[in-house]
């Protein structure tokens, strides 16, 4: 054989084994632009207002079958969705700071998971410190400043990751509790994202923003404060809560919310929840439907029966899943 020919032959295989390394390759999701806050309003780079639109998981502990990456990108194309909530119970079963080691790092696994997977789709993910039973977020203040702080180093060069850093204060948590324990995890996640926006929950399960809107953390850029709401149970009164905080300049951001009433099961109040929409679309506040699991209560997105992860029909979904799905 001719010395051409085979220098021929030998480029032939390197170009073959070169496109099958690159089609091994996982491929990258366009890189998010880097929201920040403007007045009451969550802006891109160019000013332009943003509203998320996603949903929440339910606890990671219970239902993390449903981190997976074919259903967030499911999501995103056939819902219309633009980020996610990875929801990380702190106390109830398996929480984060009552379980052991193992399980402590199995959540953190599962979180890495949701991030990669929420990026590769093009989603916006929020990690959320999900207070609950522990009521009052001063309850782990020191394993929340060690959580963020992790997270905040591992993920400052995401511009699509969000921090929650206390799902629903409660049980007569004050908002100077709040504001204090806020104060210290948001200097700790500034101590190494000087930029991400972080969401801090409010007094009364996060219901009493006008509270916080009358002293609000000050030194720090990029913050929002959470309104949950659920439609069976919260009305019109909650609404003029919010117009109030807003009024008085505090960016709101509902990271949770249904249409059944407040314990997440019971009826359904689809009248009420229309009003809702009415009302964040017009004020543009981004919102986080509870929740993508199969759990047997009416704010469960899915069916009890259905067993899918990814690829849900209409017969999969709840009369809450359905209706939310319309709302994209």
């Amino acid at each position: 054989m001719k010395k051409g020919a085979k220098c021929r032959i030998i480029s032939f295989f390197l170009v073959l084994v070169l496109l099958a390394s690159l089609e091994c390759m996982p491929v990258q999701a366009a890189k998010l632009p880097a929201l920040k806050v403007k007045g009451t309003q969550l802006v891109n780079a160019k000013g332009k207002t943003v509203q998320l639109k996603g949903v929440s998981t339910h606890g990671l502990s219970w239902f993390p079958q449903y981190v997976n990456q074919k259903g967030f990108t499911y999501m995103k194309k056939k819902w219309g969705i633009n980020a996610v909530r990875l929801a990380m119970y702190t106390a109830e079963y398996n929480g984060y700071c009552t379980a052991d080691a193992k399980n402590k790092r199995a959540l953190e696994k599962t979180i890495d998971k949701g991030v990669k997977y929420a990026t590769k789709a093009g989603l916006y993910v929020i990690i959320d410190w999900h207070v609950l039973s522990d009521a009052n977020p001063k309850t782990y203040e020191k394993q929340a400043i060690s959580f963020f702080k992790k997270m905040a180093s591992k993920y400052k060069k995401h511009t699509n990751v969000i921090y929650e850093i206390c799902n629903e204060p409660n049980g007569g948590t004050s908002w100077s509790d709040i504001r204090s324990y806020a104060g210290k995890v948001v200097k700790a996640i500034r101590s190494k994202d000087k930029k991400a926006v972080i969401l801090i929950g409010t007094p009364t399960w996060s219901q009493d923003v006008d509270l916080a809107a009358d002293s609000p953390l000050t030194g720090y850029k990029n913050l929002m404060y959470s309104l949950h709401f659920y439609a069976g149970t919260h009305g019109e009164y909650l609404r003029q809560k919010a117009q109030t905080a807003l009024d008085k300049g505090l960016p709101l951001f509902v990271s949770e919310f249904g249409i059944s009433d407040a314990s997440g099961n019971g009826n359904l109040n689809k009248e009420e929840g229309s009003r809702w929409m009415k009302f964040l679309k017009k004020n543009k506040i981004s919102y986080m439907g509870w929740s993508l699991s199969n759990k047997d209560e009416s704010s469960a997105l899915l069916r009890s029966s259905s067993k899918k992860v990814t690829g849900w029909k209409n017969r999969d979904l709840t009369p809450w899943g359905k209706w939310l799905v319309k709302q994209f």
